[in-house]
């Protein structure tokens, strides 16, 4: 699959401060200047962010993106269960990508892949043409991450996409980057970026700027970096970082993190 260097995250997109028309506004602009990797999830503001999609990709806008969302349910049950609200949501028959979400726990895993877990539910939605690829998403520690490599491979599994944050703090603490990135390149599994900015927080650090960030993020081998975007002018920050990226140095690189370890 060949998507968009930068992804719209779905979170945003249901703000308080953000009505339905200003989020649909922001997808279709989006869309209609080139984005074409669409984020979101089950759990996202009690599904808001999933309904407000669902309409914006109305009108044609459905056909010209990479759908994603992601599952939170454990059990086949209630997998399938979100799974169908999701659909309907999105107003689509067929989601492009689906991910289990926020695996954080170390039983998670095992949870997924029992023979009543969620895997097993993705799977037979798969085979019955309501999604496309599977993958899963974390947002805690690496280390979980490769454990539910190591339990997918037992099973005989290998994921077509992992979520992860990758971003110039992560690089300096209990690392992503560092120790799982390799391994997905390895496996040659899709390496979806997620918090390169953390939702502003790393610009409160006052030691980089959000292009830096973006720019960080875009360097590393991933398949899409995932940035949210609840208004038009940080849309516009996302385009203005593609526009302007260029492969960082080793030198570039070890200078930037250099500046934020301390923080």
């Amino acid at each position: 699959e060949r998507v968009s260097a930068i992804g719209l995250g779905g979170w945003h997109l249901s703000f308080p401060r953000l009505d339905e028309q200003g989020a649909i506004r922001i997808i279709r602009t989006a869309i209609d200047r080139g984005i074409t990797f669409m984020d979101n999830s089950w759990d996202y503001w009690e599904g808001e962010s999933e309904r407000r999609m669902g309409k914006a990709l109305g009108d044609g806008y459905r056909s010209r993106v990479f759908l994603m969302t992601k599952i939170d349910g454990r059990s086949k049950r209630e997998a399938s269960r979100q799974l169908d609200e999701s659909l309907r949501r999105l107003r689509t028959d067929r989601i492009d990508l689906v991910q289990h979400h926020e695996v954080n726990r170390f039983e998670d895993p095992d949870r997924m892949f029992d023979d009543e877990g969620a895997h097993a539910a993705l799977t037979e939605a798969r085979a019955a043409g309501k999604l496309r690829y599977i993958g899963f998403t974390g947002h805690k520690d690496p280390r979980i991450h490769l454990y539910t490599l190591e339990v997918a491979r037992k099973h005989g599994v290998t994921f077509d996409t992992v979520q992860m944050p990758l971003n110039v703090m992560d690089a300096h603490f209990r690392s992503f980057e560092r120790l799982v990135l390799p391994e997905l390149v390895r496996q040659n599994i899709g390496v979806l970026g997620m918090k390169s900015l953390a939702n502003g927080r790393i610009l409160q650090s006052g030691t980089v700027s959000a292009i830096e960030c973006l720019h960080y993020a875009l360097q590393l081998p991933t398949s899409v970096v995932i940035t949210g975007c609840d208004t038009l002018q940080i849309l516009d920050q996302a385009f203005e970082a593609v526009r302007t990226f260029q492969p960082m140095s080793d030198t570039q690189v070890a200078a930037l993190l250099a500046r934020t370890a301390d923080a």
